[in-house]
């Protein structure tokens, strides 16, 4: 029997947790797979090898794992993995196949233009947009958060967008924060590329607060969130994983 376990971050904030726990009760509405169960890499519980546990107390004998991760960083190159590998020394005949992170996509970028939207002001061509990425010491993270900027800023026609970040890599948040103050722009749309609430949300908030009054309006918009476009996301990336399963079924036959 399939099942699906969706590995969520986690947070020590339980709003956050809350929002995947209801976030995935989307997907399990929109996928007819008869085993779905969520856990967490860290700082929630279940683990993912208990994730895995309850999985196979349910029947499943094949998990698709869906990490509910932005980018590919060391969570989903070693974490996940890692984790993977006990579950499959406890259960040495279960079939585990692991999905991959949103990554760069287009219909991220269509839900940072969905955020930025809800704000009352729009963009114009005194505008930029300062894309903010929770940073890790994986390179591969800033060149697509680069990617994803430059993306944007094609299907936005905005004049300019920025990248920084609040760990691991330069730009820092405070220095890319300086670099808008600085700027020609009169407005200054700040996107937090976050997935859910929590800690860093709250220090973008405490830093946007405190600074100095300039001529610049600046437009905090909605962190990403667990938006629509995601199950669509994971709907393919599920029936994709499940159709390699058919067919290497059936060239074994």
């Amino acid at each position: 029997m399939e099942a699906i376990l969706y590995v969520s971050h986690g947070s020590r904030f339980a709003a956050a947790c809350y929002e995947a726990a209801r976030f995935v009760e989307q997907c399990k509405a929109a996928i007819d797979i008869p085993i779905q169960e969520l856990c967490f890499v860290e700082l929630a519980e279940p683990d993912i090898v208990t994730g895995v546990d309850r999985c196979v107390a349910q029947g499943a004998t094949r998990i698709i794992v869906v990490p509910l991760l932005l980018l590919s960083a060391g969570h989903a190159k070693h974490d996940i993995p890692a984790a993977l590998e006990l579950a499959k020394q406890r259960h040495p005949s279960l079939e585990i196949v692991c999905g991959t992170p949103f990554g760069v996509h287009e219909s991220m970028i269509d839900i940072i233009i969905d955020r930025i939207g809800e704000h009352p002001t729009p963009l114009d061509n005194e505008s930029m947009i300062l894309l903010i990425g929770r940073g890790s010491s994986d390179p591969d993270t800033k060149r697509d958060i680069t990617a994803i900027a430059r993306l944007l800023k094609e299907k936005t026609n905005v004049p300019h967008v920025d990248i920084c970040f609040l760990a691991a890599i330069h730009p820092t948040l405070d220095e890319g924060l300086e670099q808008a103050n600085a700027s020609i722009y009169r407005h200054v749309f700040v996107v937090p590329y976050l997935l859910f609430t929590g800690v860093l949300m709250k220090t973008i908030e405490r830093k946007l607060e405190a600074l100095p009054v300039s001529h610049q309006q600046w437009h905090l918009c909605s962190y990403l969130g667990y938006h629509p476009r995601l199950v669509t996301l994971i709907q393919e990336q599920v029936l994709s994983l499940s159709l390699a399963k058919k067919e290497a079924d059936s060239k074994g036959r």
